[in-house]
């Protein structure tokens, strides 16, 4: 999956398949986790939040399935 770096102390690069509904994240401390059911709306908003770190925290660390892929 491609992902797109972003500007955050906490979080490196995103990426989303909306067929899949599948969100990437990759952390500035090297790993990757894969978020599955993720709605474009929450995509839409991490991409726009001031702080992406805590719209991660607050919208879709506990909110959706995942899995560390590195």
């Amino acid at each position: 999956m491609d992902r797109m770096v972003v500007e955050s102390s906490n979080l490196k690069s995103v990426g989303y398949d909306p067929d899949t509904e599948t969100l990437e994240i990759e952390f500035r401390n090297g790993s990757v986790y894969r978020y599955a059911g993720v709605p474009q709306a929450i995509y839409d908003g991490l991409m726009e939040a001031r702080s992406k770190g805590s719209y991660h925290y607050q919208h879709i660390r506990n909110a959706y399935s995942y899995k560390c892929v590195k």
